[in-house]
């Protein structure tokens, strides 16, 4: 059985996630999640294929599922996007 963890420390686990992403891969998670850039002005912008920015964004999802500790829960998106739209504004 899965331990909870606080959101605090999902919070947490996450932002690490993000920091350990690659660069690229990083920024088409966030151009797509918090920019809500398509994926084509994605590709036209970094020089990639459409597809080639679809497997970053699956990679970026796998890594940040990954640091959760498993299945992703709904809520904690919403918590998280808002946290870092928060810290992207300071």
């Amino acid at each position: 059985m899965r331990e909870e963890l606080s959101d605090a420390e999902t919070i947490a686990r996450l932002e690490r996630a993000l920091r350990r992403m690659p660069k690229l891969q990083r920024e088409i998670f966030l151009a797509i999640r918090f920019d809500n850039l398509a994926y084509p002005e994605i590709a036209e912008r970094t020089g990639l294929s459409v597809r080639q920015v679809e497997r970053h964004f699956a990679k970026s999802l796998r890594h940040i599922v990954d640091a959760r500790g498993g299945r992703a829960r709904g809520a904690i998106w919403r918590r998280l996007f808002r946290w870092i739209k928060e810290r992207r504004h300071c």
